[in-house]
């Protein structure tokens, strides 16, 4: 019997192993593309996606910060930080697609979220085969489980999930990563920078297509946007936004300053 995207979806989350779970992400990504995969379906998602035995997972405040500027160990500590939000934002991506099914979004919801999922998979290889190369590889160091507790907190409503996780979390991905390219650059890595740039610009294509479905599904509710992106942020989001915002890429991804910078923490 032919699975259907939802239940695809559960072979994503089920995965432990890194390189299989971006494996099967890209393999029922090109299956949807090309019809392999047609019907949306419905399915239940783990309350957990599936992890390696390693990297170890601790609170956020007992993972060592990273500093670029302290050599090879530095750059493999950011790529590793950055490999981990990567596996993790796969899972994030499948699962809104099988845990939000039933809503009946619009067919263009689930080619969006499909290629996202895909997109992360691939940044996870590439930030992989760079920890390879730099004589490291993921699960080497700690990292923390704040992501899955900001989808955690949202499993109960795709409004909110899109609030926090695209607009929120990818979105300050937008706000970091030009500094950690030119600190790179700086540091004589242009590998790693060139490849932080190509994740950089595509996930304003991501936080794009969380702030699309989130006014579509405004509009569907009879809600305002940007009131309703501040209530939720305000609600379902455990930290708080933290200036200096990317404006220039924020703005490219719909996401303009009238969301956000009412709710800028004035002690940054």
């Amino acid at each position: 019997m032919t699975r259907t995207l939802a239940e695809a979806a559960l072979t994503v989350l089920r995965t432990a192993d890194p390189a299989g779970k971006a494996a099967a992400a890209r393999e029922i990504a090109a299956a949807w593309r090309h019809g392999a995969i047609a019907q949306v379906g419905v399915a239940t998602p783990p309350d957990r996606p599936a992890r390696p035995a390693r990297p170890a997972l601790r609170p956020p405040r007992e993972v060592p910060r990273r500093r670029i500027g302290a050599g090879r160990r530095g750059r493999v500590a950011l790529l590793h930080a950055l490999a981990h939000i990567e596996l993790n934002a796969i899972d994030l991506a499948f699962d809104i697609v099988a845990r939000f099914a039933h809503e009946g979004m619009p067919r263009a919801f689930h080619d969006d979220w499909i290629a996202v999922g895909d997109d992360e998979a691939r940044h996870y290889m590439m930030l992989a085969r760079r920890l390879t190369e730099l004589g490291a590889s993921y699960g080497d160091l700690v990292a923390h489980d704040g992501l899955w507790q900001a989808a955690e907190r949202t499993a109960d409503d795709l409004l909110a999930r899109l609030a926090v996780v695209p607009m929120v979390l990818e979105a300050r991905g937008l706000d970091v990563t030009p500094a950690m390219i030119d600190r790179l650059r700086a540091a004589g890595d242009g590998r790693s920078a060139d490849l932080l740039q190509t994740i950089h610009d595509e996930e304003i294509d991501h936080v794009a297509a969380g702030v699309r479905w989130f006014r579509f599904l405004c509009g569907r509710r009879g809600l305002e946007p940007e009131p309703t992106w501040r209530e939720l942020v305000g609600s379902r989001f455990a930290g708080t936004l933290k200036p200096p915002f990317n404006r220039s890429s924020r703005d490219l991804a719909g996401l303009l300053a009238g969301f956000y910078e009412p709710l800028a923490d004035p002690q940054r």
